[in-house]
């Protein structure tokens, strides 16, 4: 192991050693350091749309306007939408997701029967929620169902967003 000694000298405010600042007050007035901030911590919210980034799971984080913030690879592939980084910033609805119904028909759900979706039921009731979705693949494979999960994320006492899991059914 090696010894490292370290010599500070400690100067009084406002003294120097004739070496003038690059930046700030111009040569021969007084140079006051900038005020540094540190950055706010992380927020839960911000922990889980790390964790779902990272995630083998299914799993998807959407904001309070229901844009998505997060989504895992494997969700992505089983919902239809773009790569996770292209889905970001996207309305949950406009990034690929093609709901339908469960009759033989397979119509696209209306407005009011897609407020009803797990993800964003979690959001404006700020309860957990759960239910099957059947999501229409792009790829003429048919359709699946999905079991879907989520719970509301909180900032500040308020709901910011939710987090959904979803299992094949």
């Amino acid at each position: 192991m090696a010894h490292v000694e370290l010599e500070l000298e400690v100067l009084a405010p406002g003294e120097s050693e004739g070496v003038e600042p690059t930046t700030g007050a111009p040569a021969g007035t007084a140079w006051a350091p900038l005020a540094w901030t540190p950055p706010a911590p992380p927020t839960s919210f911000d922990r889980w749309a790390e964790t779902v980034f990272a995630a083998d799971e299914p799993c998807l984080v959407i904001d309070a306007e229901m844009t998505i913030v997060a989504a895992s690879a494997s969700c992505c592939e089983l919902l239809g939408l773009a790569d996770p980084r292209a889905a970001v910033g996207r309305p949950l609805l406009d990034a690929g997701l093609r709901l339908v119904d469960f009759t033989a028909a397979r119509t696209e759900l209306t407005n009011i029967e897609v407020d009803k979706i797990p993800p964003l039921l979690a959001v404006t009731s700020g309860r957990q929620a759960r239910g099957l979705l059947r999501v229409q693949s792009h790829h003429g494979e048919g359709d699946a169902t999905v079991d879907a999960i989520a719970t509301p994320l909180h900032v500040e006492g308020a709901v910011a967003g939710s987090l959904t899991f979803f299992a094949t059914v």
